[in-house]
């Protein structure tokens, strides 16, 4: 088996989820986090691995006097400062330090908006900075200092000393904290060098720094390749149509978004990137990525000896969790991430991991999951801060949903914006046709799982979550005769209210 295809196997398997593309799970926990944090003898009575690969002398620390230390700058980290804001526990009590260069944003803009044709406003700092994304204030780095947070831009965590409270920065810095909370998200899954996954024009997108450096290459490119069919590949490849390239989306299953679309919705949605121009190379390996004269990359060569040519490519094909020197701090190794209890409490007290780092409990399922999604990140955030800072005791009880939006630049024929919560279990029933719109309902031993919505109205979106939540019983019949998206909702909503006056 060839390199690509080993490293493409292994992340299919790793998002064996029903729940789209961007959750990890596992049935059962290593240990059990709720008995470990009630009963202090058990804490004792374990015996944790600790870094001290560093010591730390006496002196000033480059944090003093902060209670509480955030490790990574992404949107759970934005979230979590304005939640110690909100409490009057920010001002010269909290620092946080990331690897970036810039304050907290909203990281779906990234595949989105920032992507957009130049010609076409596309988004840009500071106009998506946390917490725009949920209609709160934009924290702005000025925001950050107004509010008495010492921030660390440029440098990441390279070490930590459990038994001192003690962090250590790649550029040297000791961090001194009373309660940590690790908030590293993921870094892009990447395609080996020896088989071209480093050259010039090859592009993986985590951060602000990646999409400045694909727009350059759309610029001047005629002829983009995405790899994989999932949200980056599909928000991608619909950015590079309002560049007017010659895009081609390279994936090995059978259809888009595999892991949540049905067969059927996912023909709907090709059909639209293939009106736009966009071409489908479905259940292809790669072999290996070819460089031009130029030592820039030039084409991709698949394992059935066929060659695609491409002066850009981006790799789409999922994340892994930035664990870093945090590794000992719980690792998951069934789903990846800090596993942490209902609180985001990791294993050792005083530490606590959230967003997509965090493999936590997912109640209403009944499993540990690990969640790559930015309302994920900014409910567990809120939640994390709130249960430290008060006497808030209820777990986190979080509704697993999933969005995307794409060809929202001016002069697209069609905008897209789909929405879906819940579960995507048992049969899948689909009304509408598209055209306006279009919605799929996964029904499970008779009760509503999971519901997808496309160009929905924003009372129908808000209709949504109910759903997932309370999961009614629907008359499966009913709902097949439904002649449009509205009578079926009509007929789920009734389903709902019936089983609220029970």
């Amino acid at each position: 088996m060839s390199t690509v295809r080993r490293l493409m196997a292994f992340i299919s398997n790793s998002l064996s989820l029903k729940h789209g593309f961007s959750i990890y799970s596992s049935s059962s926990s290593s240990f059990s986090l709720s008995k470990l944090h009630c009963n202090p003898s058990l804490v004792a009575s374990r015996t944790f691995h600790r870094n001290r690969s560093f010591s730390v002398t006496a002196s000033s620390f480059a944090n003093d006097n902060r209670e509480y230390v955030i490790v990574g700058g992404g949107n759970a980290a934005g979230y979590a400062a304005r939640t110690f804001v909100e409490h009057g526990l920010a001002d010269g009590k909290l620092c946080i330090v990331t690897k970036e260069a810039y304050a907290p944003y909203e990281r779906p803009a990234l595949t989105k908006g920032y992507l957009f044709p130049l010609d076409k406003k596309p988004a840009r700092l500071p106009g998506f900075h946390t917490c725009v994304g949920s209609g709160g204030e934009r924290q702005t780095p000025e925001w950050y200092q107004e509010k008495g947070i010492e921030m660390i831009y440029e440098d990441p965590v390279s070490g930590i000393d459990i038994d001192r409270h003690t962090l250590q920065t790649q550029s040297g810095k000791s961090l001194k904290y009373g309660s940590l909370i690790i908030a590293t998200g993921c870094t892009a899954s990447r395609f080996p060098e020896k088989i071209g996954g480093n050259l010039p024009g090859v592009h993986y997108i985590r951060d602000v720094a990646d999409a400045d450096s694909l727009i350059e290459s759309l610029k001047k490119a005629k002829k983009v390749v995405v790899v994989g069919g999932g949200y980056i590949g599909m928000e991608v490849a619909a950015a590079a149509v309002g560049w007017n390239l010659d895009t081609t989306i390279i994936f090995p299953e059978d259809h888009l978004l595999q892991r949540l679309f049905t067969p059927s919705l996912a023909k709907k949605y090709e059909e639209l990137y293939e009106q736009s121009g966009v071409k489908f190379v479905k259940g292809a390996m790669i072999k290996n990525l070819e460089a031009g004269s130029d030592g820039r990359v030039a084409a991709v060569k698949l394992e059935n000896g066929s060659t695609i040519e491409a002066d850009a490519i981006v790799i789409g094909i999922g994340a892994k969790p930035a664990v870093g020197p945090f590794e000992k701090v719980g690792l998951n190794t069934t789903v990846g991430g800090l596993e942490v209890d209902g609180l985001f409490r990791t294993r050792v007290p005083g530490i606590f991991a959230i967003g997509d780092v965090a493999a936590f409990p997912l109640k209403m399922y009944d499993r540990i999951a690990r969640v790559e999604h930015v309302d994920h990140a900014r409910k567990s955030a809120q939640h994390c801060v709130s249960a430290l800072l008060s006497a808030r005791t209820h777990i986190y009880d979080y509704l697993p949903s999933f969005y995307s939006r794409v060809f929202e630049y001016e002069g697209s024929q069609r905008k897209v914006w789909w929405q879906f919560f819940g579960d995507n279990v048992g049969e899948a029933i689909e009304i509408g046709n598209f055209d306006p719109k279009i919605a799929t309902f996964w029904i499970d031993s008779g009760r509503l799982k999971g519901v997808l919505l496309e160009s929905g109205s924003p009372e129908e979106f808000k209709l949504l979550p109910k759903l997932a939540k309370a999961q009614p019983l629907v008359d499966k019949a009913q709902l097949e005769t439904a002649s449009s998206v509205e009578e079926a909702l009509e007929v789920v909503s009734k389903s709902l209210q019936a089983e609220a006056t029970v």
